[in-house]
């Protein structure tokens, strides 16, 4: 995964456990990849934090 988005392995370890705010461009790459959208990544499913 790390290879196909062009960063480190531990790069995307601290996007795993919110260590790191990916780049818009990261957070696209992303959603690419695991075939879905920056905002099903990113957003809180609950209503809350509104």
């Amino acid at each position: 995964m790390a290879d196909a988005l062009g960063v480190t392995r531990q790069t995307v370890n601290a996007v795993e456990n919110e260590k790191y705010s990916p780049t818009l461009l990261l957070a696209m790459k992303l959603a690419k990849f695991l075939h879905t959208t920056v905002e099903e990544l990113f957003i809180p499913d609950d209503t809350e934090w509104l």
